[in-house]
This record gives C-alpha cells, sequence and structure tokens, in this order.
C-alpha cells in the first residue's frame, strides 16, 4: 500500500463483546481521519475481528480472514485482530502470510505512522479497547460494556487466558459513552456482568452492578443485561432489572446437574435455578428468560443429560441455546476423562433443540392477539422487551412505523421465534 490509508472495511465476528470492540476500532480510525466502507474491495485496510472461543469459531474466523483476502484490493492492508490474535498471535501470523498484521488487543490497526486518540489523556490499556472512542450508534440500540476478563476459573472456558482478569470501567466513564451513543436502548455486556465491582472493592465493590443499572436507566428508555452468573443474581440486582421496564434475565447456567456443575467449576443446580425463575415469575409475570447450556462435557452422563431435558421442560425458557463442548487448550478440562461421544452429542443436542424450538413456538403463539410495546430497529423489523438485538427473534411490523421510536402494535400471528404484528386496531387474522 502507497500513501497514507483513506478507507476501511472492519469484519467482526464472535459476541457482543467483540462488537464493542470494532467499534471501539472504529472511532480510532475515524478520528484518524478514515473513511469506512461496506466494500472490502474498496478499502485500504481490511480488519477482522477474530473469535477464538470454540473450535468452530476458530475455523469461521480462518475462512473470513481468507475471503476477505481474495477480496480485497492488492495494496490493501489485511490486519487480523480480537481474541484469535491475543491468544495465537505468533502462530497465526505464521500460518497466514496473507495477513500483514496480527494486532491483539488496544494494538493499533492503522499503519505505522498514524496514531490513535484516546478518550482521555489515559494510556490506551495493553490488554483491551474498554478506553478507546466510539462513534454514535447506526441504529436506536447499542452495546455497553463494563468490564472486560473475568476472574472465574470454569472449566471448558479460555477467556481469562488471553483477557485477562476482571477489570471494571468507571461508572463515568460508562455513563458518558452511554450518552454518546444518543440510543433508545442500552445492552449492558461483560464477560461476568454481574461481578462488575468486585476487583475494585475501595472503589466499586460488589453489588456495584445495582447502582450502575439504576444510573444507567436513568438516562435511556430500556436497559437490558446479558451473561448473568446466577450465584450473583441478588435480590436487589433482580429489582433493579425489574425497575428498568425491560424484565429480561440471561442467565448463564451451563447445566443443572450438579455433579457436573462441580466437574465443570461452577455453582449451582437445577433445583436452585428452578427456584430462582420461579421466583423472579411471581414478582413479575411477564419476565422474559434466557440461557445456554453446554452439552458433551467431559463426564456427561444419560442421567446428567435426562436431568437437562427435564430443566428445560420445567423451566419452559423463553430463549435457549445449546453448544457442543469444545476442548480449550490450557483449560481444566482440556485432559479430563469421559469424553462423550460426538455422535451421542450430536444426538443430545438434537433432542434439546427440538424440545426448546416447540416451548419458544408456544411462548411466541400465546403473544397472538396481544398489544405489545416495540422499539422499531429499521423499517418493518422491531422488537418487544422481550426479544434481545441480534440474539432472540424479531416483531415484523408495517414499514411506515418510524424507526429508533417506541410504537404500540397488535400481535396478529408467529413463526416459531418470530412475531407478525399490525397497526393497533387492525385486527386478527
Amino acid at each position: 500500500m502507497t500513501g497514507q490509508p483513506k478507507r476501511f472495511y472492519v469484519e467482526t465476528l464472535g459476541c457482543p463483546k467483540n462488537q464493542v470492540d470494532s467499534e471501539k476500532l472504529i472511532g480510532t480510525m475515524l478520528a484518524d481521519g478514515l473513511t469506512a466502507t461496506d466494500d472490502a474491495s474498496e478499502a485500504d485496510v481490511v480488519v477482522v475481528n477474530t473469535c477464538a472461543f470454540i473450535e468452530d469459531a476458530r475455523r469461521e474466523s480462518i475462512d473470513t480472514i481468507l475471503a476477505l483476502d481474495e477480496k480485497r484490493a492488492e495494496s490493501s492492508r489485511l490486519v487480523v485482530t480480537g481474541c484469535m490474535a491475543e491468544r495465537y498471535g505468533d502462530e497465526l501470523a505464521s500460518a497466514l502470510p496473507e495477513v500483514d498484521l496480527v494486532a491483539g488487543f488496544g494494538v493499533p490497526v492503522v499503519p505505522v505512522g498514524r496514531t490513535t486518540i484516546p478518550v482521555s489523556s489515559t494510556p490506551i490499556p495493553t490488554f483491551d479497547l474498554l478506553n478507546l472512542p466510539r462513534p454514535k450508534s447506526s441504529v436506536p440500540w447499542a452495546y455497553v460494556k463494563i468490564a472486560e476478563g473475568c476472574d472465574r476459573s470454569c472449566g471448558f472456558c479460555a477467556i481469562p487466558s488471553f483477557r485477562g482478569p476482571q477489570r471494571s470501567r468507571d461508572v463515568d466513564a460508562i455513563l458518558a459513552e452511554v450518552d454518546q451513543l444518543q440510543v433508545t436502548e442500552i445492552v449492558l455486556v461483560a464477560q461476568d456482568l454481574a461481578s462488575y465491582g468486585k476487583d475494585r472493592p475501595d472503589e466499586l465493590g460488589a453489588g456495584s452492578i445495582v447502582d450502575l443499572v439504576s444510573k444507567v436507566s436513568a438516562r435511556v428508555p430500556w436497559t437490558r443485561l446479558l451473561y448473568l452468573y446466577p450465584s450473583d443474581l441478588s435480590d436487589e440486582l433482580i429489582d433493579a432489572i425489574l425497575a428498568t421496564g425491560v424484565p429480561y434475565f440471561d442467565l448463564s447456567l451451563q447445566h443443572v446437574s450438579k455433579p457436573l456443575l462441580r466437574r465443570m467449576r461452577r455453582w449451582g443446580d437445577g433445583e436452585r435455578f428452578l427456584q430462582r425463575i420461579a421466583d423472579i415469575r411471581r414478582g413479575e409475570p411477564g419476565a422474559t428468560f434466557r440461557s445456554n447450556f453446554i452439552v458433551g462435557y467431559p463426564g456427561e452422563t444419560e442421567a446428567d443429560h435426562d436431568q437437562l431435558l427435564d430443566f428445560v421442560s420445567e423451566a419452559d425458557l423463553d430463549w435457549c441455546g445449546f453448544f457442543a463442548y469444545s476442548p480449550e487448550e490450557g483449560t481444566y478440562a482440556y485432559d479430563l476423562d469421559g469424553a462423550v461421544a460426538p455422535e451421542l452429542v450430536r444426538q443430545r443436542l438434537a433432542e434439546l433443540t427440538e424440545m426448546q424450538d416447540s416451548i419458544t413456538a408456544r411462548r411466541r403463539d400465546l403473544l397472538i392477539g396481544s398489544t405489545i410495546e416495540v422499539l422499531v430497529d429499521q423499517p418493518g423489523v422491531a422488537r418487544s422487551r422481550r426479544e434481545a438485538p441480534e440474539i432472540d427473534g424479531i416483531v415484523e411490523v408495517p414499514s411506515d412505523l418510524a424507526v429508533g421510536e417506541f410504537h404500540e402494535v397488535l400481535v396478529t400471528s408467529a413463526l416459531g421465534p418470530d412475531l407478525m404484528a399490525d397497526h393497533v386496531g387492525a385486527g386478527v387474522d
């Protein structure tokens, strides 16, 4: 590439936390005078923000890098950043000569000679992008990362090894970012959201998430929380979530068999989880629940699987994801005995998915004929309090409803996870 770059393209893979990182990178490049493009072939700098959580994610990252290398201009610069870059930097650089730069967290992705501009005079952190600038959101909602890293030691998770220990952001910095984004809905994210503040006992302390949620909620109509570890779901946090007007609970459960959870190095069991869900529903019958579960963790027996099936049936969750266990180097579970045969894992996944799809469809059907409030994300596409952006189903609405505003609509039909709605008074077919 000759001369200074003018245009950039960013491809983001993985979780919402990665999307926040990408937006911080975009903010630095915009501040450097570059212009974004939606066409990688027109970009001077092509950035791939990778995911390395499980093997499938790493494979998708590699495929995306190679595909963009084929598409990009010969004079452009291909940069790989994100979790794969941090976790496998040297190895990735050796294996992919197509890549011009492998940049770990907090490393500028623009060529040498250009600068990144922090939000304040404090140095750019060496391990995350929390303090970098961010452009105004182009949609009515935005993820806001309130902490980086994780202090837990779950047996299956390698995130602490490359994201580092938990580091909670200052409340003022979070609120300033909320104001800057100018959105209608804020979705708070972190590796371990409810542990916000525990790493800073003198300044914040355990339970700080409650005060933060209240302060964010005072600034935007909707505040949503993703990734809550069940042991930290205190009564105070539940009350704070309900007070936001978005009774949405995304609980990171992973399994329900007590022996298997201990083998995962995690807290809880199915009975405790069911009790907590029931308590919340007694206080707010309209509460929405999401969770994720790992299938095929080493040592998972048929009895463990049956417990999970029973739980899914009884819990009646609105949204649920199931993922095959992926052995990750450097984790406690990597060398554990009791590996589950891949074919058996596939069978268990199919059984659980079929059950949950039926539950989700039934719960969506129950909304037919009701009037709900929705936020329109784009023409014809909206969400109610029950749907997290990019994760859950949507509500199809008339295209004349104003984007970025709330509207009352009548649910006329449902198709799997999605609802169809019309103007109030239009009637139900």
